[in-house]
């Protein structure tokens, strides 16, 4: 992909990763469109980053919303006709304790957030997508998505059986790549799952030990796949994460 002449929506823009990702497409030649839903931050983010020279631009995205993830999908055919890049970043981690503590209505809001809402973008912003020549669809996941590595008794999360709607809610996105990437799979649309590692965001209340510019880097690496380049798979900087 000539980045240069792409066009990337990231969701959840306006601060962590998502804003790092959006800085580190935009260092690259890539117009960033600036998905968030408060109106203010969105718009410090777009002042700030064009003061650092790149190429940005706020664009009202409220993910859970259907109304607001339509206008945003017209407005961007409007002005640019396709989208080139789309990083599904937006998310939320609300149930830091143990499964019998953690209530339905939390187990919803976080699916609200982490799968519904990457299901209803992405949905909205596939026709526009297929209208690149080389389309790119990142989902943020987690390595706290992996089955895998959650069930193997001496895997590295073992001692971690906490945040159960986070981490089912990654391991439903997870499905959700493989299922667009079959669906898509004969087309120049290409769709993986990033997992960026332990991040230090508002998240985790900044405990995490990489830095936003560590745990951007494969995110960014999947935006900009060459024509060879893999899909449906998840990927971290260590190589591939198993399901």
């Amino acid at each position: 992909m000539n980045s240069s002449e792409a066009i990337a929506l990231v969701t959840g823009a306006n601060k962590g990763l998502g804003k790092e990702i959006a800085r580190q497409l935009a260092a690259q030649g890539v117009f960033v469109l600036l998905g968030a839903r408060d109106r203010e931050r969105g718009q410090q983010t777009e002042a700030e980053l064009k003061t650092q020279g790149f190429k940005v631009q706020f664009i009202p995205l409220e993910v859970t919303d259907q109304k607001s993830v339509e206008q945003a999908a017209s407005e961007v055919e409007k002005q640019f006709g396709r989208l080139d890049i789309l990083v599904n970043n937006a998310g939320i981690a609300l149930d830091w304790f143990a499964p019998a503590q953690l209530d339905v209505e939390t187990l919803k809001k976080t699916y609200e957030t982490n799968v519904f809402a990457v299901f209803r973008v992405t949905k909205a912003m596939l026709p526009l997508l297929k209208k690149s020549k080389a389309g790119r669809i990142v989902n943020m996941s987690s390595g706290l998505g992996s089955l895998t590595l959650h069930a193997d008794p001496n895997g590295p999360f073992k001692d971690a059986n906490w945040l159960l709607a986070y981490c089912s809610s990654k391991s439903a996105l997870n499905a959700m790549t493989i299922a667009f990437a079959t669906e898509l799979r004969t087309t120049g649309i290409k769709i993986n799952s990033a997992n960026p590692g332990y991040t230090a965001t508002d998240m985790n209340q900044n405990r995490g030990t990489k830095t936003v510019e560590q745990g951007a880097a494969t995110p960014v690496r999947l935006a900009l796949l060459p024509d060879d380049g893999p899909t449906g798979g998840n990927f971290s900087d260590e190589g591939v994460t198993p399901w």
